[in-house]
């Protein structure tokens, strides 16, 4: 039995399930954090969602660096980006991923103590009311200006390309990864993964999704998402999903 546990124990790493030590200097990661500057983003109880999401992918982003990946933020600081500029980042390094960061909130102000969870999304029209009315606000601020015709060619040109189903099975391994690490401390609800129109996603020519890590509309939530330890988890769930992505895509193609 001794020697079964130490061969399984020697393949994984070399499988490359260890840590640092494995050679991760190809696997160009893009995070964003969401919107920024004159873009406050959702606000609710005096605090912002553009701050919360970019001490978010601070912490996500060290952790990334820290298992060896190669990193660029879209943002740094407090300021806003155009939605060309966002994705364009990612297919000009050649990123993995694409993961843009944000935070949920509701209008209906009797269901803001009820409603709360991680989500996590990736491209694609649907008749869901839920992710629909999501998109919406979260598309707000990047769509100023554009008519209905130039969204719709925005997103259909999307639609058809080969990344949805990666993207898809990306967003299943981030979510799956940030509750597994919520939830050994916190009852965070799991919203699950879902499709959804979110154009900050569209042009981005290679997996890519948006995690809303919870609802900055609802008390206890919001409480969560601004402390250390709770940022500390998502970012550990959001790193350690796409890891698991990348490896078995690496495994299965090469890349």
């Amino acid at each position: 039995m001794k020697n079964i546990i130490f061969g399984l124990s020697t393949l994984l790493v070399l499988v490359g399930c260890g840590g640092p030590s494995v050679d991760r200097s190809d696997s160009f990661i893009v995070i964003d954090a969401g919107h920024g500057g004159h873009d406050g983003g959702a606000t609710s109880g005096g605090k912002r969602e553009k701050d919360l999401v970019l001490q978010i992918a601070h912490r996500t982003a060290k952790k990334f660096k820290a298992m060896g990946y190669s990193v660029h933020l879209t943002r740094a600081n407090d300021r806003f980006i155009k939605l060309s500029g966002r994705t364009k980042i990612a297919d000009r390094k050649d990123a993995k991923v694409f993961i843009s960061i944000h935070a949920n909130a509701i209008a209906n102000k009797s269901r803001f103590q009820v409603v709360q969870g991680v989500e996590t999304y990736f491209l694609q029209k649907t008749r869901d009311a839920k992710s629909q009315r999501i998109a919406a606000r979260e598309n707000a601020a990047v769509l100023q200006g554009a008519d209905a015709l130039s969204k719709n060619v925005i997103i259909d040109s999307v639609l058809n390309g080969p990344k949805i189903i990666e993207s898809n099975k990306l967003a299943i391994d981030v979510q799956g990864n940030i509750m597994k690490h919520l939830r050994e401390k916190y009852n965070t609800k799991n919203g699950g993964v879902r499709p959804a129109p979110f154009y900050v996603l569209v042009g981005a020519s290679r997996p890519s999704i948006l995690v809303e890590v919870g609802y900055i509309t609802n008390n206890k939530e919001r409480a969560r998402l601004f402390t250390s330890d709770y940022q500390e988890r998502i970012a550990k769930g959001i790193v350690s999903g796409a890891t698991s992505y990348i490896d078995n895509r690496k495994k299965e193609l090469g890349f």
